[in-house]
């Protein structure tokens, strides 16, 4: 079995133009890091020409889809009846993508296969992790 789900995903850009702009982005789940998700945008989507990727966590992206969440630089919220809002907050500035809703469940569901909710821990090897930080004590 695979340990990381990528997922395409059709993102509409909100700009000041009348018509948002489809633009090309992925949601990654990946098992060695079990809290996280990741949305990657690649280069020619982005101003700075370069590829970006937000990382939040699966709770947030879950809790998003039925109300406002985050506070930070990334916050989610549902839009409508089929959409999903997503808010990445960076000091060049905000970038607003509309994302359908039914591709996000989609995604965690099959995160959810994955990974169950609430067994997130399970994954981690603390002890790994500890003697990573230690190592060079």
């Amino acid at each position: 079995m695979s340990t990381v789900i990528e997922q395409p995903v059709e993102a509409r850009l909100v700009a000041a133009a009348p018509r948002m702009q489809s633009i090309p982005a992925a949601l990654r789940y990946d098992r060695s890091d079990p809290f996280a998700v990741r949305m990657a945008f690649p280069a020619p989507a982005t101003l700075e020409g370069v590829d970006v990727c937000w990382t939040f966590s699966r709770e947030l992206l879950t809790a998003g889809l039925e109300t406002p969440q985050g506070r930070g630089d990334v916050r989610i919220r549902p839009y409508g009846y089929d959409r999903t809002v997503l808010e990445f907050h960076a000091p060049e500035g905000t970038a607003v993508v509309h994302v359908r809703s039914e591709e996000i469940r989609r995604f965690l569901q099959d995160t959810g296969v994955l990974v169950p909710v609430g067994l997130e821990h399970l994954q981690l090897d603390l002890d790994q992790e500890l003697l990573e930080l230690t190592r060079d004590a």
